[in-house]
C-alpha cells in the first residue's frame, strides 16, 4: 500500500518526505485554507518537494467550468491530479479530462456505485471517506473490502485511496482491505511510527551503553 500526506501544511510535508515513504499528497480547500496562503503557490511548492500524484482540488459545480478549471490546474505541474466530487457534472468532466490525459481523484465517495461510475467514467483515483462513513455509525471499511475485489475483477485501472483516515488502526485497516493507497494526515503517520516497546528498548539501550567504558566506545 502506496501512502500519500493529507495536508497542505509544508513543513509537514517536508519533514514526511524526508522518511522516504510518502509517493503522493492530497489536499482541498479546506487544508489550503487553513495554511492562510495563495493555493497555486502552495500546490506548487508540494510538487517540488514530492515525486508524485499532487490532488488539488476543483471547486466549480458545473461540468463546463470543472473542465476549465481543471485545465488551468493541470498546467501547473506534471503531477497534479485534479480532485472532482462525485456527481453527476462531476463524472461527465472526469469523462473529458481522462481523454485529454488530465489525472482525476474522484473524491467524496460514499458506496460502491459511486466508485464504479468514477471508474467507468476514467478517473485516476477514487477516494472512499472510511472515516465519514464510521462517523455515521457505519464501517467505512466495509466498504474498500467491497471495491478491491470488485475493481479487480473488472480490471478497473483507477487507484483505490483510503481517505479520511483519522487513527493508525484506520491505517491498519486500509492495508489489510488491499486499499492501494491510504491518504493520512501527518499527526496520525507520527502516530503509526511510534510505538510504547519502541520507546522502551531505546531508552534501555541508551542507558545500557551509557555504561559501556569509553575505550570500548566506537570511534570514527
Amino acid at each position: 500500500m502506496k501512502i500519500f500526506l493529507d495536508t497542505a501544511n509544508i513543513e509537514e510535508i517536508k519533514e514526511a518526505n524526508s522518511w522516504g515513504i510518502i509517493s503522493g499528497v492530497t489536499t482541498n480547500p479546506s487544508l489550503i485554507a487553513v495554511e492562510g496562503r495563495d493555493f497555486k503557490e502552495v500546490v506548487s511548492e508540494i510538487c517540488k518537494i514530492v515525486n508524485g500524484p499532487i490532488s488539488a482540488e476543483a471547486v466549480c459545480m458545473e461540468a463546463p467550468k470543472i473542465i476549465e478549471e481543471a485545465r488551468v490546474l493541470a498546467k501547473w505541474h506534471p503531477n497534479i491530479v485534479v480532485k472532482i466530487p462525485i456527481m453527476p457534472e462531476g463524472l461527465k468532466a472526469v469523462k473529458v479530462l481522462s481523454s485529454e490525459g488530465i489525472k482525476t481523484n474522484v473524491t467524496l465517495v460514499f458506496s460502491l456505485n459511486q466508485a464504479v461510475m468514477a471508474a467507468l467514467a476514467g478517473a485516476s483515483f477514487v477516494s472512499p471517506f472510511v472515516g465519514r462513513i464510521d462517523d455515521s455509525s457505519w464501517d467505512g471499511f466495509t466498504l474498500i473490502r467491497e471495491l478491491v475485489p470488485v475493481f479487480d475483477h473488472y480490471g478497473f485501472e483507477t487507484e483505490i485511496i483510503a481517505a479520511s483516515i483519522r487513527h493508525p488502526l484506520h491505517a491498519v485497516e486500509a492495508a489489510k482491505a488491499g486499499s492501494h493507497i491510504a491518504t493520512i494526515p501527518f499527526k496520525v503517520l507520527k502516530q503509526m511510527i511510534t510505538h510504547p516497546l519502541t520507546d522502551i528498548g531505546i531508552k534501555r539501550f541508551l542507558d545500557d551503553w551509557a555504561k559501556v567504558p569509553k575505550k570500548q566506545a566506537v570511534k570514527s
